[in-house]
Order: C-alpha cells, then structure tokens, then sequence
C-alpha cells in the first residue's frame, strides 16, 4: 500500500497519517518497522486509549497494554517485523487506557509506504463488548454442563436411594446430602443471575464512591453474620471508582468464600490502596484459609481448554472475574504458601467530586 496525497504537516519523525484515514471509526497507527514506535494516530484510535498523537509517540507500545497479561514490547515488536516483511499479522491484545481502564482490541498489521518510506500500518478495532458476549456464552456452556448437570446428578442419585429405604438413620443423612446439593444448584442459578444482570446493564448506572466507603457498604451486609467481627477494612489510601451493583456482587462473594471455606475461625481483612505499579485502585482481600485449589484459578483462564478433570467449580471466582472486568478491571488470585489466599481487584482510579468540582 502506499500513500502520499492529502497529508498534513508531517509529524514527529517525519510521518503523518492521510487526512483520508482521520475520520474512519477504526483506529489507525503507524508504526516504525524497525523501533515499534507509534508515529502518528488518527482520532479514533486516540479516543480508544484515551492519548492524544503526541503522547503516543512518546510511549511504548507496553506501556498502553495490560499489565498482567504477557503484551510485551518484544512480543508487540516481533509481529510489526514479521508484518514489514510482508506476513500481515491479525491477533487481539488488550490495551490499558490513559484512566487504566482495559479494552480487548483486534490488530491488522500490514506494510504501507508513505513518501517512500516504508512503515507499518496498525488497524486497531475494539472488541470489548465481542469479548464479553463471547466469553459470557463459554462460561454458561460451562457451568450449565458441568456445575448444575452434576448437581442435578446427585440430587435424582440420592433421591433414588431414599425411595429404596426405610425409616433409619441413613434417609436422614441421605436427605440431608440431598439438600446440600439443592442449595448449591440454588447459589449456582443466583450466581449466573448476578452475572446476566451485570453483562446487560447499562454503564450509565456507574456511580462515583470513594473505594473505602463501597467497601464498607458490603461489609456492613455481613453485620449479622457470625464472622463479622472478624472482617476488618482499612483505607491505606483514599481513592476513587465508578462502580455499579458489579461491585457488590464481587466483594460479597470473596469475603463469602474467605468465610465458608475457612477450617477455624474466619479471618478476612479487605485493604484499599493504590497499586505501586499500576496507580489503579488495589483492593485486596486477605483470609487465612486453605488455598484455592490451583484447578479454580486456571478455570478463570479464557484459554484454558475445559475438561471432565479441569473445569472446576468455584462459581463465586467466575463472578469475580466478570464483575470486576466489567468494570474496566480486572482480577488476580494469589496463593499465600500453605495458608491463605489474596484476592487483588484492580479498578480505574476516579478524581473525587471534590476534585472534579
């Protein structure tokens, strides 16, 4: 491809994208074959990140990615190589706006020629809502397959067996696992209406909170359980989020986990700070409970293949994971030796009202 007609005045390096490509609602960038550099962007891809054209020139292509995820500058520099070449290149790669917010995008990378210089061409789409619907869709499939297909097994297997018994001790204990396998389907249907609600709202229902006073609103909501005095909050460092009920249903189900699943008696500390790599909003939760088997964390992976073996069943972490992502975030599980886990929520950090005001 090359190009030369209706341009502007060239910028930073040289090169400046054809007045043709600004008004397209694609993003376009240009890269430079050799460094990786972003040499100019049209305006839709500059409102996609949330920078305008000079500051991309002057960042990395990692810096405007995901943290946690494997986007590298190394990874990002390999295809735009291979694409100068002549291997065009297609992939999804998650960028991280200037407010910290995280967005799926597809990449098309093809050479261009502009004024006989040879670079390369990034058409930039996002597919965050593609993703969410996608991912929404597999998670379903997953746990109508596994989750409430097994339950639902246990349930008609025990029931058969009450029905060949007599009046003794063991139709009381049958009767019992059969109502524990009642109430787990029940949470499970709760927990995909949680995440339905969250996946079609509408964003206009973000409300701005300070992250210490959301915190403490779902807290408060365990005042009659018998571990409430065992939950304890602290603001390391006031901090802002726009949050809807997502939130809610995210926190709940990490302090509910730390609860039900600790072997004495529950410890749950819920600390708000501001992340020292990111300056996202960090909101952990600490137990000392038994570790969450690492086939629940893996499951929350969308590229881990499911399996009879691997699909795990720890519904409350998908919650988690959607809410949280829903919110321009994301989640992060943590292991703590032989006891303990932490859950880390990374939200986009708001300026307070007093601030905005």
């Amino acid at each position: 491809m090359c190009m030369s007609n209706g341009r502007q005045l060239p910028a930073q390096g040289g090169v400046s994208l054809p007045e043709t490509l600004q008004p397209l609602r694609i993003g376009i960038v240009v890269h430079d074959p050799d460094t990786g550099a972003m040499l100019d962007a049209n305006r839709r891809f500059q409102r996609l990140t949330g920078y305008t054209a000079g500051e991309l020139r002057r960042l990395t292509i990692e810096e405007i990615s995901a943290n946690t995820y494997s986007y590298t500058q190394e990874t990002a520099q390999r295809r735009i190589t291979a694409a100068a070449a002549g291997d065009r290149q297609s992939f999804e790669w998650r960028i991280k706006r200037a407010d910290g917010e995280l967005r799926w995008v597809s990449v098309d990378l093809t050479p261009i020629t502009i004024d006989d210089r040879d670079l390369v061409l990034a058409e930039v789409t996002d597919i965050t809502e593609y993703k969410h619907n996608d991912r929404r869709v597999s998670l379903f499939y997953r746990l109508l397959r596994h989750n409430l297909r097994n339950d639902l097994n246990v349930i008609t297997g025990f029931a058969s067996h009450i029905e060949s018994l007599t009046d003794s001790g063991a139709v009381e204990t049958a009767a019992g696992k059969i109502d524990t396998a009642a109430s787990d389907l029940c949470r499970v249907s709760e927990s995909v209406k949680q995440i339905e609600t969250t996946i079609t709202r509408e964003r206009t229902a973000w409300k701005r909170r300070s992250a210490a006073d959301a915190v403490s609103a779902v807290v408060d909501t365990f005042e009659q359980s018998e571990a409430a005095d065992q939950i304890t909050v602290e603001e390391r460092t006031p901090m802002w989020i726009a949050v809807d009920d997502a939130f809610d249903h995210a926190l709940t189900h990490a302090i509910e986990n730390a609860i039900v699943h600790a072997d004495s008696e529950p410890s749950v500390d819920v600390v708000v700070d501001e992340s020292p790599n990111t300056g996202r909003v960090e909101i952990r939760i600490e137990d000392e409970g038994p570790p969450i088997p690492r086939m629940e964390i893996e499951a929350l992976d969308e590229y881990t293949e499911t399996t009879t073996t691997s699909h795990g069943s720890g519904v409350g972490l998908f919650v988690m994971k959607w809410c949280i992502e829903s919110l321009g975030g994301e989640l992060k599980i943590e292991r703590r030796g032989g006891c303990g886990n932490t859950v880390y929520f990374y939200l986009p950090p708001k300026e307070s009202p007093e601030t905005v005001g």
